[in-house]
């Protein structure tokens, strides 16, 4: 039997879903924010340096990157006995000349349920981004029941830097049940202020959604990105203001390939996607472009492990792709390297990190010269 505080919940948000869409539409059209285009290549000397990143936790999994202050970097990932487990919580490090500090714990299973006041059985895949103003922003999923295909979002927000974290919201992608939307790929600003958030649903079928947020988290827009294909976990680049790549992850049978899908009208429409020549054995990936214009690729090189790991370079907006690093190589398919977060610092080095073996978050910080061949 339904309560009737549970039917005026369900029908103030199905209201408020409605107003945050019409709202959306009255808004001008989205538009990308697309960093200043810098023709020349690196001619510095190559550089490359690697670290580990500082975890209390037997594994550890998922890691987010986003830009501080004072040319300092800042990771989100989670950690616990294993994925899945209910000790999970999600915890920060930051990178400070050349430095990593000390993970702190910013969230858990726990505190969520309090914040939401929501039986919260488990947590992940967290993604951070700083906006035009400054604000981090982090998104992350949790699940209350079943597994991670019945996924929430949840919002949490700081003005100082990650010293401070607002408590949790969670975010109403739907007016029903609000199940199976999950995060993985990094958000993108929009230059209205907005947020460009991909997410990917995967109850009963898989596959990759655009989601325009307001800078509160309010759910604005929501867009199918692509039909036909059990494809998640997009990861986006701009092109430039109206146009993005998308590159997915691949859930179906052979042959195991990275999925393209494109927009030019700034997310409010996707074309068909299309598989690419690159192997992708069912593991996220992850893009960026860089400040020349280059589109960086790091993913796993394999149709059916995730035991080595390379970076891909496109000097034609995704048009083609060459390998241009192999990082990571083992005979053992049990070795994962995998889940990788890509940034560009001011400096023009390139940092990227990823899952070590599951038992830690690895960074390499390296410039275009080395990326492109140079020792």
């Amino acid at each position: 039997m339904i309560k009737p505080a549970h039917f005026l919940a369900l029908a103030f948000a199905c209201v408020a879903f409605l107003i945050a869409a019409l709202h959306g539409r009255n808004l001008p059209p989205p538009a990308f924010v697309v960093p200043a285009h810098e023709d020349n290549l690196s001619i510095d000397p190559a550089s490359f340096e690697q670290f580990t990143i500082p975890s209390p936790t037997p594994s550890a999994h998922s890691t987010t990157l986003a830009p501080l202050s004072c040319e300092r970097i800042m990771a989100v990932w989670f950690g616990g006995q294993q994925e899945g487990a209910r000790d999970v919580k999600l915890y920060q490090s930051i990178f400070e000349k050349g430095v990593w500090q000390p993970a702190q714990a910013i969230a858990s299973r726990l505190e969520l349920q309090q914040e939401t006041r929501r039986n919260i059985r488990k947590i992940g895949n967290p993604v951070l981004m700083r906006d035009r103003r400054g604000t981090l922003h982090l998104f992350f999923v949790s699940v209350s029941y079943g597994g991670w295909a019945g996924s929430a979002i949840n919002h949490k927000r700081s003005t100082d830097e990650g010293v401070t974290w607002s408590p949790a919201e969670r975010i109403i992608t739907s007016p029903f049940l609000n199940l199976s939307t999950l995060v993985r790929g990094t958000p993108l600003n929009m230059q209205n202020g907005q947020i460009g958030l991909p997410v990917y649903h995967e109850f009963i079928a898989k596959f990759p959604e655009w989601l325009l947020l307001g800078s509160n988290g309010q759910v604005i827009d929501k867009t199918r990105m692509q039909h036909g294909q059990p494809t998640l976990q997009p990861t986006i680049v701009p092109l430039d203001t109206s146009h993005a790549l998308a590159l997915l992850r691949y859930a179906g049978p052979p042959p195991n390939r990275i999925w393209a899908v494109d927009t030019d009208d700034a997310g409010q429409t996707w074309h068909s996607a299309r598989p690419l020549a690159l192997p992708n054995p069912n593991s996220s990936v992850m893009t960026l472009r860089l400040n020349n214009g280059t589109l960086l690729l790091a993913y796993n090189p394999t149709e059916h492990d995730r035991n080595r790991l390379a970076l891909a370079i496109s000097d034609d907006n995704g048009a083609h792709w060459q390998l241009a690093r192999l990082l990571e190589q083992s005979a053992s398919s049990a070795d994962e390297f995998s889940y990788p977060a890509l940034l560009e610092d001011m400096q023009g080095n390139i940092h990227l990190t990823y899952t070590y073996k599951r038992q830690s978050i690895k960074h390499i910080m390296f410039n275009e010269s080395w990326l492109r061949g140079g020792t």
